[in-house]
């Protein structure tokens, strides 16, 4: 038979549509439409962030520097380059007679912006604001109760206020903000007392090219032109790390909900491609009698499932499209996206092939099961059913494995991530391959119970012909995916709504002077004398070299080693008499109260490991210019989701004696204490001070996470949907045996309540096992993800949980009886004509 004449009957075959393979449609239809959506969305952002680097950050390059503008040498290499726009970012506090607001305060040239527009709520575009005058952020006008042409105070200089500002062409390259942005003149942080010596504040010089540089190779010379210097640079390529990494690993998480989605969905496939051709079993037989053979069967049901899924993948294809703008809208306020349809030929072209691989994988076997078999027996499938044969399956299913392997790990960000989950998802089909074996084998052994509905039930989990093992594999893979999601959901507000708020204080205070502690401390006191205030000295430096004291290694020629993080740049400082909170000592000792011997320092235990530091070994570091030397005295391990001051980095107290620092504080206020002055009167004390609120921040960090939410449960919802339509197609592709079955019983004598109870009973015995796979499988996994993956505690929601799973056995149960209702209704003479 010619592949024309295949086509011809299997077109007869499709002319009453999709009958039959409506599992597959949509179960591909889902797959496929949850992986082209994020496709095409994380391409969206991405190409975003490409074609507008420039605009985002301001420049061809950044350089950023903590408490100091580049050096004279540094400034000069910089304007060699190109037009140079250089700035201040600081934290600080603008007041009015009646209010008190935490702020970013932006400092800039009159040069900026050198690429994008600054917009204000008035319409017009502007430059930087000029001497005496500041553009402020809305929420920073409507906190301080201002408009257009009212008088603020930063520090100690009033400035007019000139605009609002409507848009921020750098905003994203900015990163997160403590405080609503206020722009103001170059000069104004210096004549404001806000950068003296010690002051806590970054420097960001800016670049426009005046040449065709490559940004990543100037960023290079110039770092080999001054290797002690400690810049972060930031490119045009880069213009915004954050967004970036974010993008990424949003990405890369987004599509293992999908591969999640579409292998829960191939379960569905298989098991819809076999009810198929279990209901043609009597016309393939037929066409083998007629003399078809094997490879015309093969030529005319792979026609058929073929152009099923094709229009499945098409349709989800057309439905990640389609979605993709209402995406990008839930996520426009926190990347730049377009929010108009994204055609990314790559992405569509991805989810489709995956749909497919996934759809040849799991319809290979049943088709050729159908194909191999000889026509009598196929004829007496129904009595004598067919053996599995894997052989012939053996070389489409590894062709599609491996094409689903090669999509999924070359075309990723984290290739291990991709390989482990692919790995680990065969591991637990395999293994719920072998509980649905051993179920069958358990049910076949047990001793007969006395009671005939529960008889007759655990009979029909291990008679020939059960569906036992595909049941199993569909059941517990979808309970699963129910618990998993549930332990995630829930284990991420724990971690938000229970862990944060318990470990916050109300108030961070950068600044304070350290002949101001008494005084600050007074004010606090006066507005709560219960209220609990800690202060920490700090500076920010860079290190230059460790190791023995005779071979030390300087970290400008070292290479970049993963985990070294704390040793490039500039990191925060302190200095203590005592072991910080929260921290513990794995190695060494901590040096006495008052200590005035050789400077020690002490070091994050996994920096250590990961530098190769030992105790007795020697750290330089730069602060402000001048090196200063320790010795390691002991490594600890800091708790790091504790909101209190954690440094890898803690020297004993006489090492920093010259060198010019403020303290940072925290302010811990009994519950329900009004602490309406406390802002005013600390920046009344101490202007250059600056007050952060904590509340808000946990209130913009939990908006922000509620956008991130709505992309990923989007996708969640999918693996949802997939596995309640595999629920459905596993109860459904048994149908025709259990109409068998009913009849058989109906015509002995067994009422209609009595199949009903034997259904209920069947399905309860499966779905009570399953419910403890389930709950281990799911939580097992969903712990891998909150602790493994995203390095967060283990806080899930019992009862969440439980719920969850309860409402899925549930569903099972309601899908097992409502498919048998059908059933009950069948003429028990018409029906065994027909078989």
């Amino acid at each position: 038979m010619d592949w024309r004449t295949a086509w011809t009957i299997a077109r007869r075959d499709l002319a009453s549509g999709f009958r039959g393979l409506r599992l597959l449609l949509v179960c591909l239809f889902l797959g496929v439409g949850a992986l082209a959506a994020i496709g095409s969305l994380t391409s969206a952002i991405q190409g975003e962030l490409d074609s507008q680097g420039q605009a985002i950050l301001g420049g061809d390059m950044e350089v950023e520097l903590w408490q100091r503008m580049p050096s004279a040498e540094e400034m000069a290499y910089l304007d060699g380059l190109g037009e140079v726009s250089p700035g201040y970012r600081l934290q600080a506090m603008a007041t009015t007679p009646d209010a008190a607001v935490p702020v970013e305060l932006k400092a800039v040239s009159p040069n900026y912006p050198m690429y994008g527009e600054l917009l204000l709520e008035d319409g017009s575009s502007s430059g930087a604001p000029v001497a005496g005058q500041a553009y402020l952020a809305p929420g920073a006008a409507e906190r301080l109760d201002v408009a257009t042409g009212d008088t603020i105070t930063l520090g100690t200089e009033q400035v007019m206020i000139a605009g609002i500002i409507a848009e921020e062409p750098d905003r994203l390259s900015e990163g997160f903000a403590l405080g609503q942005t206020v722009i103001v003149p170059l000069e104004l942080p210096e004549a404001a007392g806000l950068v003296a010596p010690g002051a806590m504040f970054q420097t960001k010089t800016r670049v426009a090219f005046d040449g065709n540089q490559d940004p990543d190779e100037v960023t290079e010379a110039m770092q080999e032109a001054f290797p002690d210097s400690p810049f972060d640079f930031r490119t045009r390529n880069r213009a915004s790390p954050g967004a970036d990494r974010f993008v990424s690993r949003m990405g890369e998480f987004l599509t293992l909900v999908g591969l999640a989605a579409l292998v829960i969905a191939g379960i569905g496939i298989g098991g819809g491609v076999n009810s198929y051709l279990e209901a043609r079993r009597n016309s393939i037989a037929t066409l083998k009698i007629l003399g078809a053979t094997s490879g015309d069967i093969a030529r005319i049901y792979a026609l058929e499932i073929g152009i099923a899924a094709s229009v499945g993948a098409a349709a989800g294809l057309l439905a990640g499209v389609l979605v993709t703008p209402l995406l990008a809208s839930a996520l426009g306020s926190l990347l730049p996206v377009t929010t108009s349809f994204v055609f990314d030929l790559l992405a569509l072209l991805r989810a489709a092939l995956f749909g497919l691989l996934v759809a040849l994988v799991f319809a290979a076997p049943p088709l050729t099961r159908a194909r191999n078999f000889p026509a009598m027996a196929l004829m007496r499938a129904r009595v004598s059913p067919l053996a599995q044969q894997w052989r012939g399956a053996a070389l489409p299913v590894g062709i599609g494995i491996v094409g689903i392997v090669a999509l999924a790990v070359i075309g990723s960000n984290d290739p291990l991530l991709s390989a482990m989950f692919l790995a680990g998802a065969a591991a637990i089909l395999g293994f719920l391959a072998l509980l649905g074996r051993a179920i069958r084998w358990a049910a076949a052994r047990m001793p007969r119970p006395s009671h005939p509905i529960v008889r007759a039930a655990i009979a029909n989990m291990h008679r020939p012909g059960a569906a036992t093992g595909s049941l199993v594999t569909a059941l517990g893979f979808g309970l699963a995916a129910f618990v998993l999601l549930a332990g995630v959901q829930s284990s991420l507000d724990g971690n938000i709504q229970r862990s944060v708020p318990e470990r916050a204080p109300d108030y961070f205070v950068l600044d304070v002077p350290r002949d101001g502690v008494e005084q600050f401390r007074a004010i606090v006191s006066d507005i709560s004398p219960d209220a609990a205030v800690d202060t920490v000295p700090t500076l920010r430096g860079s290190i230059v070299s460790f190791g023995p004291e005779d071979d030390m290694i300087r970290v400008a020629d070292m290479e970049e080693r993963e985990g070294t993080w704390g040793l490039r740049g500039e990191r925060g400082l302190t200095y203590s008499d005592t072991l910080p909170d929260g921290n513990v000592i794995t190695s060494g000792g901590w040096w006495d109260e008052g200590y005035d011997g050789e400077p020690l320092v002490s070091v994050d235990e996994e920096l250590a490991t990961a530098a190769g530091i030992a105790i007795g070994d020697m750290i330089t570091v730069n602060v402000l210019g001048v090196e200063f030397t320790a010795r390691v005295a002991n490594t600890r391990r800091i708790d790091w989701e504790s909101l209190g001051f954690n440094n890898v980095w803690v020297f004993s107290a006489n090492t920093f004696e010259s060198a010019p620092h403020n303290l940072a504080a925290t302010i811990e206020l009994p519950e329900g204490t009004q602490a309406s002055g406390l802002l005013r009167e600390t920046v009344q004390a101490f202007p250059s001070s600056s007050v952060i609120e904590v509340g808000p921040l946990l209130t913009e960090a939990r908006t922000i996470l509620d956008q991130v939410s709505l992309a990923i449960l989007a996708a969640a919802s999918v693996a949802v949907l997939a596995g309640i339509a595999v629920l459905l197609g596993a109860i459904a592709a048994a149908r025709a045996a259990r109409i068998y079955d009913t009849v058989i019983l109906r015509v002995l004598g067994a009422s209609r309540g009595q199949l009903l109870a034997l259904q209920l009973a069947e399905f309860g015995l499966l779905v009570l096992v399953l419910a403890g796979v389930a709950l281990a499988l799911g939580t097992g996994v969903a712990w891998l993800v909150i602790v493994q993956m995203f390095e967060f505690d283990w806080l899930p929601d019992w009862t969440e949980i439980f719920a969850v799973l309860g409402g899925g056995l549930v569903l099972v149960l309601a899908f097992a009886l409502g498919a048998s209702l059908p059933l009950l209704r069948a003429r028990p003479a018409q029906t065994l004509r027909s078989l």
